[in-house]
């Protein structure tokens, strides 16, 4: 039996009703249901269980590392000096290697101040070690096979045409990054929930329709993503 991984990251301060919970769960569940006992589900919380924030020992070592081209992750370690560079290693080696081994990324990410939540930021900061998904053998992205699948959701309304469309430093950065990392376009899939703030801020008020709307479509979205089938990255 082929084994896939599911690695589910939440950053959403709120809990009983955070949106981007809701729709990472609902994914989540359907992506267990379809693949059963073949399916390794990883889920961590980067409320309840922090990512450190990565400090000098983790810029010495990169600038090193990256002055030596392309080096494979499990030769990192040896180029550490010093205790604090080998602690920053110590960190970051464990969040790569279980990137590198998930099929699917699933990530819920509130929009907060028009960015991504501090929680999430900590996390990219640490798995985006220099070098660390380029395969030194051939050049190409050791994540050239990762589906990445974002649940974004957002107070307000960003989309294209709306006033504050130049505002969103959520959607663009999560999608500049990964493709970065060597993501394909094609399977970095995101989901966006916008107004979901409709029903209690009255600046918002009579746009719940398009609200409940955008949470359907996010859904629907997200149901089809589960399932393997085809929908708009």
């Amino acid at each position: 039996m082929t084994t896939t991984t599911l690695l589910h990251l939440d950053s959403s301060i709120s809990l009983g009703d955070s949106v981007s919970r809701a729709l990472t769960a609902r994914f989540a569940a359907a992506w267990r249901a379809r693949h059963g006992a073949a399916g390794r589900y990883v889920h961590r919380d980067l409320i309840a269980e922090p990512v450190a924030p990565i400090g000098a020992g983790y810029a010495a070592l990169g600038r090193r590392v990256e002055r030596k081209g392309t080096v494979p992750v499990a030769d990192v370690a040896a180029l550490a000096e010093g205790p604090d560079e080998e602690r920053e290693w110590s960190l970051t080696h464990p969040l790569i290697n279980r990137l590198l081994a998930a099929d699917t990324v699933l990530l819920g990410v509130p929009m907060y101040n028009f960015a991504v939540p501090a929680a999430l930021k900590a996390w990219i900061d640490r798995i985006g070690f220099p070098g660390s998904y380029t395969d030194p053998a051939t050049g190409e992205s050791l994540l050239r096979r990762t589906r990445v699948v974002i649940a974004a959701a957002r107070g307000g309304g960003y989309g294209p045409g709306t006033p504050r469309e130049g505002f969103d430093f959520q959607i663009p950065y999560l999608r500049a990054y990964f493709t970065n990392l060597g993501v394909p376009p094609e399977r970095l899939h995101i989901v966006a929930a916008e107004l979901t703030r409709a029903d209690d801020v009255p600046a918002l008020a009579g746009l719940q329709p398009l609200a409940v709307k955008s949470l359907a479509d996010a859904e629907a979205a997200l149901d089809a993503l589960a399932a393997g089938r085809p929908t708009a990255g």
